[in-house]
């Protein structure tokens, strides 16, 4: 399959994730508005929707891109695959593309940088194949056997998350259970994790305060903290990306940072980390990747300065060319002038014809 095959693919797959969960939600609010709604479907969209949506805070984002804290492997395989069942793509590329957001914020080589607009920072990026999968980004996660495990199964574990809900409302209420709980716990539970995280990328970049100092438009924003269980505390994380804990102020909820308090008390997960480094602006907590971007720069200067020889070396070519070609100038020039001044000196000493007469 060719590259430009493997786009319309992925973006059909993509309009088919984006648009039937948005045409499941207005279906909903529909079903709602007539009183179609039960209590158990509300109750799986709240279920899903808080398990998913600390899959994607918790799992990819803290865990996984920032290495926030260490967990045994039950633990990091529980959030992996919660953070999959979010339907935001298999683990590996979520996490290489927002390290790359990291190392790029606000530019050109950003994948949803918001100076493209807030459109393309929301989903517009989703459809200009922006996602990193290989690379010196992606690298450090390719190396770690659970990840890619849990990232090789994204389709299993992103269609259970449809399944689950439907079938735990068929084992209660039969096939309108059934179907209740794949519409709710499932598509429109989807559809909202989706525009929340996708908000992080969108309206904390464009709306909000910034008491920190960073290199970028990083923002906190109050609504976003909250329905994305603190990763709306987007300016705080970009001050010091590594920190496990989003809400800095008592007020500044971080519903994934309590979570990952009590695992810590029951000692599911160990070295938290709390720093807060709001002066030193990191990319990843790898060392790899800033000595390849230090790398990356040293070449680009060291080709410049390659080329400026270069020219250096042909305009002094040309000018040492141009001298030679002048001296021979003036040296013909001076030639022709001593061989006139010999023509008058010849002509001065020959005598003239009358005066061999007597």
């Amino acid at each position: 399959m060719n590259k430009r095959a493997e786009l319309f693919v992925r973006n059909s797959v993509l309009l088919f994730v984006v648009i039937v969960p948005l045409v499941a939600t207005g279906y909903a609010i529909y079903a709602l508005w007539n009183q179609y709604v039960t209590p158990l479907d509300l109750a799986l969209l709240g279920i899903m929707y808080a398990f998913t949506a600390m899959g994607i805070g918790i799992g990819f984002h803290r865990m996984l891109t920032h290495r926030g804290f260490d967990a045994p492997g039950p633990v990091r395989a529980f959030w992996l695959i919660m953070g999959s069942m979010a339907w935001q793509g298999p683990a590996i590329e979520w996490a290489a593309t927002h390290v790359k957001h990291h190392a790029k914020a606000d530019t050109e080589e950003d994948p949803h940088s918001p100076l493209e607009g807030l459109f393309h920072a929301h989903m517009g990026w989703l459809f200009r194949d922006r996602m990193v999968t290989e690379g010196v980004y992606a690298k450090p996660f390719q190396q770690d056997r659970l990840v890619v495990f849990i990232d090789r199964t994204f389709w299993v574990w992103a269609a259970l998350s449809l399944l689950i809900p439907a079938g735990i409302g068929y084992a209660f209420a039969g096939w309108s259970g059934f179907w209740g709980g794949l519409l709710w716990g499932g598509l429109v539970r989807v559809f909202l994790v989706h525009h929340v995280t996708w908000s992080v990328n969108s309206i904390c970049h464009a709306f909000g305060k910034a008491p920190n100092p960073t290199k970028d438009t990083s923002k906190n924003v109050f609504i976003v903290g909250v329905l994305g269980f603190g990763e709306g505390w987007h300016n705080n994380h970009h001050a010091s990306p590594r920190t496990a804990v989003h809400g800095w102020k008592w007020w500044q909820i971080d519903f994934n940072a309590y979570v990952i308090w009590g695992m810590e008390k029951l000692r599911l997960v160990k070295n938290v980390y709390r720093k807060r480094s709001v002066h030193v602006i990191e990319a990843t907590s790898s060392a790899k990747d800033l000595a390849f971007e230090a790398a990356q720069a040293a070449k680009e200067k060291a080709t410049l300065a390659a080329a400026a020889v270069s020219d250096a070396a042909a305009a002094a070519k040309e000018r040492a060319s141009q001298a030679v070609s002048d001296a021979a100038d003036k040296a013909g020039e001076a030639a022709a002038a001593v061989a006139e001044a010999a023509g008058k000196a010849a002509d001065a000493v020959t005598p003239s014809p009358q005066s061999d007469k007597v």
